[in-house]
């Protein structure tokens, strides 16, 4: 029997790192071993280390997204410090890119059963922001590194526009309830661009406000919900009639498909 994992029973923690980084703290207080814990894309040790010490926390596993450096960078100094415990942690990791300690590479619709947490997550393959970038999937969660953010989505630094968007539909074609991790807090400046491409969006308007009162308060704004970001998120909008009028004059000229829509919102993004 396939266990799925509940967000009733798994506990997703955020991890603050660097200046805007999330790394995630997976843990289930429901299974045999209440104290083990996963982590998504642990760029930084100390900050993982300080807060498997403070909860009491075994560490059991720890998942990839992509190579870049503030998502990989504290592996080895967090194995080291499993070892010492004489903890054994699985790194799970995408099979297309190079990154050291990796035990188990995974390409899509690979399974990964984490009985640790009583989890089990497919796997998405959303090549874009790097060529081999992958996202963990479970019926009501998606943990998607740099692709999809709130109100944006990541830079193209190794995949084209077609392959970036083909990556953003699949995750928007996620049950519209799935919570999305990504890895950052850009919602505010993601969301004054959102506004730039369509001003008139009330909904897009409504949330801007409601974050920027989050945020005033020091509080994060992630997760998002696939629901929410179909609605505010232009990179998820490149059919609609407004992303596009609004792509195309910026552009000044007619832009035929939703590929050449994404690839105009991308390179003004880049440049806003």
């Amino acid at each position: 029997v396939k266990s799925y994992m509940s967000s009733k029973q798994v506990t997703v923690t955020a991890i603050n790192a660097f200046n805007d980084n999330y790394i995630w703290a997976l843990s289930n207080e429901t299974s045999d071993n209440a104290n083990n814990l996963v982590l998504v894309d642990p760029g930084d040790a100390i900050a993982c280390i300080e807060h498997i010490e403070k909860h009491q926390q075994v560490l059991s596993a720890i998942l990839i997204t992509h190579h870049h450096h503030d998502h990989v960078g504290g592996i080895a100094k967090l194995l080291h410090y499993a070892s010492e415990k004489n903890w054994s942690v699985k790194v799970y990791g995408p099979a297309n890119e190079k990154i050291d300690n990796l035990d188990i590479t995974l390409v899509e619709n690979d399974q990964v059963s984490l009985p640790e947490i009583n989890g089990q997550f497919s796997i998405l393959d959303l090549p874009g922001h790097t060529k081999g970038h992958i996202a963990y999937v479970s019926p009501e969660m998606v943990f998607c590194g740099d692709t999809l953010f709130s109100g944006g989505c990541g830079r193209l630094f190794e995949g084209t526009p077609a392959q970036m968007l083909q990556s953003l539909t699949k995750l928007s074609n996620l049950p519209d309830k799935t919570s999305v991790y990504c890895a950052h807090e850009y919602t505010q400046a993601n969301l004054s661009f959102a506004l730039a491409v369509e001003p008139e969006n009330s909904q897009l308007q409504e949330y801007a406000a409601k974050v920027k009162d989050l945020r005033g308060n020091g509080l994060s704004s992630i997760p998002t919900n696939i629901g929410l970001e179909q609605q505010i998120n232009p990179f998820l909008r490149c059919s609609q009639a407004s992303v596009k009028l609004s792509a195309q004059r910026h552009a000044k000229q007619i832009l035929n498909d939703p590929t050449a829509v994404f690839a105009t919102i991308r390179s003004w993004k880049d440049n806003f």
